[in-house]
């Protein structure tokens, strides 16, 4: 059984391997070891809003993936620190997107503003928190139109992109700043392309692998590419078609 030291000293060796040469294999290794960090957030987020915890769980691994895949493991910074904001931040776009969506009746609405203001004169009179049973109370209402009138209400309302989701000694991470890049679809979809393309490189004879990096990654001449690997230009164009025709079959039912 692995101590939490070992854990993660072996995540690290993980992301430090994603970092330099980046698979999906190595990046399902690095998730299955930090379950834990999204099942905490979904618990945690589980408890303020009324989304069933497993939803929120799957969504947090989106987000668990996205930070293996910006992680730099030469930056000093502790994974877990690194990642949590983008957990945390894909479950309140998800709680934001899903609830943009809900029509809540207007007798909610008012009922939720009326007990926002009711609370403050409990608070006062009581000294505590009311409970739900006295607001339910003092509104005239049952408690259990209460409760569902408050969590509709607490998921539709705008989330602060000043609120911090996450806090440490030396810095802070706000919900804005766990907001996705508007060209993040984007530069996700180039990156999985690249690991398509690299994926397939990988299959390539070692020489027709070197010619194809030589001329279209390092735009060398060919006989320069010659040189350096120890052929004859020709070769290179020999290796240059077949590495290409191949490229063109691996990468087929991808791009299908």
């Amino acid at each position: 059984m692995m101590t939490t030291h070992s854990l993660s000293f072996r995540c690290m060796e993980l992301l430090q391997a994603y970092f330099g040469n980046p698979s999906v294999k190595l990046r399902n290794q690095i998730v299955e070891l930090n379950t834990g960090l999204v099942r905490k957030v979904a618990h945690q987020v589980s408890r303020k809003c009324a989304e069933p915890y497993e939803d929120l769980e799957q969504i947090g691994y989106l987000g668990l993936i996205r930070a293996i895949e910006r992680f730099n493991p030469h930056q000093g910074s502790a994974f877990s620190s690194f990642a949590i904001p983008y957990i945390r931040g894909e479950m309140l776009h998800y709680l934001r997107d899903k609830s943009s969506m809900m029509r809540i009746p207007r007798r909610w609405q008012e009922l939720y503003a009326m007990g926002k203001k009711l609370r403050k004169e409990l608070i006062e009179q009581l000294g505590r928190l009311p409970k739900d049973t006295e607001m339910a109370k003092a509104l005239g209402v049952s408690v259990q139109e209460w409760s569902e009138c408050e969590l509709a209400l607490q998921n539709r309302l705008p989330i602060s992109l000043d609120a911090v989701v996450n806090q440490s000694m030396d810095s802070s991470v706000t919900v804005g700043e766990t907001i996705a890049d508007p060209r993040y679809q984007e530069l996700r979809k180039l990156e999985e392309d690249r690991l398509q393309l690299q994926k397939a490189m990988s299959q390539l004879e070692e020489k027709t692998k070197v010619a194809i990096e030589c001329v279209f990654l390092w735009d060398l001449p060919r006989k320069e590419t010659a040189q350096h690997i120890g052929i004859s230009p020709m070769t290179v164009t020999r290796h240059l078609h077949k590495g290409l025709e191949k490229l063109g079959t691996l990468l087929r039912p991808q791009a299908a």
